[in-house]
């Protein structure tokens, strides 16, 4: 909720500015957008027990460390590169896993 209460605080941990009005409702907007749906479809699936409901979890984390390692590959590291990757890709190897283990279920 850091990015919707105060976008330029919690831009600043991502290395992100915002420039002016735009920027700032970017940030509140788009940023609050991915992790309350990743958050919400990963409670959701765990709470059911569900693989099929952690789908969109899933592409939302696997799509943010494929444009990371696009950008690896284009631009080069930075200071800590690795961090926010290994995150996305611990999501990506844990949402898949329970997926395949939650495979069916309805309930």
């Amino acid at each position: 909720m850091s990015f919707f209460v105060d976008p330029a605080l919690a831009g600043a941990d991502f290395g992100l500015t915002a420039s002016g009005a735009m920027g700032l409702s970017a940030m509140r907007g788009d940023f609050t957008a991915f992790f309350l749906v990743a958050a919400f479809f990963m409670a959701w699936g765990a709470w059911k027990r569900r693989g099929d409901v952690l789908l969109p979890a899933l592409l939302l984390f696997a799509t943010a460390f494929s444009g990371r390692l696009v950008n690896l590959f284009a631009v080069g590291t930075y200071e800590g590169w690795w961090m926010p990757m290994l995150v996305e890709a611990v999501h990506v190897f844990v949402l898949t896993f329970a997926m395949l283990r939650w495979r069916g279920r309805t309930a």
